[in-house]
């Protein structure tokens, strides 16, 4: 995490014009050790970067362009600039998510809209070289022709420390796992089943080896376990609420304390961030309580050095929270910026 003196630099996506939204496109703000949140303005113009990621160690910027339906990579030029690396690349409907292999080889776009996962091959340079598309999910709750047809909805990737890639689905309620070949994209693995109409969006990895994903239409947490031989298995379905869920709510994004000790689950909605706690043995969590969330549609939250951000879509704002480090439990909020539509939070490396 770059900081300059006792200031974290924290690149924002937010949704434009195009999609309703009242952001700009990829904005740069810092979060000093009191909680204080500053606008560095607009790092470059784009149209609804609604997910970010950055090059393991490159000065490189992925952004998802989700009603363009691009991804494109951007170039660090100063301290909370950056400018376009080359041209945007086709991704698939509604891309909204985008994530890094830890070794800079490849990046990976999910795309709400059609299911599509794709694989992008990148250079030494960070530049984009090559695109592949996975293979299509098959609905496993599907089991006969007069089922109505479910669209498949990839939703997110979680890098896995052995190479393999996870994704979501939360239109056919999959977890599939993938290895990466080199000029081949991501084949098949393995998948993992979830309850019908769970949802699961996005996922964190607890240092255990647990995969926790938070269901966005039964407001849950899974959690996954992995065999000796690499295969995961669903071992736990738990509310992410210590309430119940209100009519209208979504989950979005699902982060981690530090220590592993605590998950959180932010809930569109009635906006609120539900706290679970997790297991001594990192195989399990607890729901256990609910905080507001200081705003309107909490769509992306971040965990940082003792602080809990959280961007607000529907209130245009990012606001910063202290967390308990004994109870997990976030205090505040204690700083607050404005800035159009956010919808993620990325710390500069």
């Amino acid at each position: 995490m770059e900081t300059a003196g006792t200031e974290t630099l924290i690149w924002t996506g937010s949704y434009t014009a195009d999609r309703n939204g009242n952001g700009e496109g990829i904005g740069a703000i810092t979060l000093d050790i009191d909680g204080k949140l500053t606008s560095l303005g607009l790092a470059v113009p784009a149209n609804s970067p609604s997910f970010l990621a950055i090059h393991p160690t490159l000065p490189v910027l992925y952004a998802v362009a989700e009603e363009g339906k691009m991804v494109r990579a951007y170039r660090r030029t100063g301290t909370a600039e950056l400018e376009p690396m080359g041209e945007p690349w086709p991704a698939g409907e509604a891309a909204c998510h985008v994530a890094t292999d830890p070794h800079g080889r490849f990046i990976v776009v999910t795309c709400w809209g059609d299911g599509q996962v794709i694989l992008y091959e990148l250079d030494h340079d960070g530049a984009i070289t090559s695109r592949t598309s996975a293979e299509a999910a098959v609905d496993p709750h599907q089991t006969g022709p007069t089922d109505e047809p479910r669209p498949s909805r990839a939703h997110s990737s979680l890098m896995l420390p052995d190479g393999r890639v996870m994704t979501t689905d939360l239109g056919h309620d999959l977890a599939r796992v993938w290895r990466y070949e080199p000029g081949q994209g991501l084949l098949p693995d393995h998948h993992v089943i979830l309850p019908k109409g769970s949802g699961p969006r996005h996922m964190v990895r607890h240092p255990s080896g647990t995969v926790f994903i938070d269901t966005e239409y039964s407001i849950e947490v899974a959690a996954l376990r992995a065999e000796p031989q690499g295969v995961y298995e669903l071992t736990a379905v738990v509310p992410a609420s210590v309430n119940k869920a209100f009519h209208g709510d979504s989950a979005a994004e699902i982060a981690m304390s530090t220590d592993g000790r605590f998950v959180y689950v932010g809930v569109r909605g009635s906006n609120r961030i539900c706290v679970l706690k997790v297991g001594a043995q990192g195989t399990d969590v607890t729901p256990l309580a609910d905080v507001p969330s200081g705003g309107d549609w909490p769509r992306h939250h971040l965990v940082h050095n003792g602080w809990l951000l959280v961007a607000h879509e529907g209130s245009n704002d990012v606001l910063s929270f202290r967390l308990d480090p004994e109870t997990g439990l976030p205090d505040g909020p204690l700083g607050r910026m404005e800035t159009g539509s956010p919808s993620v939070l990325v710390p500069a490396a």
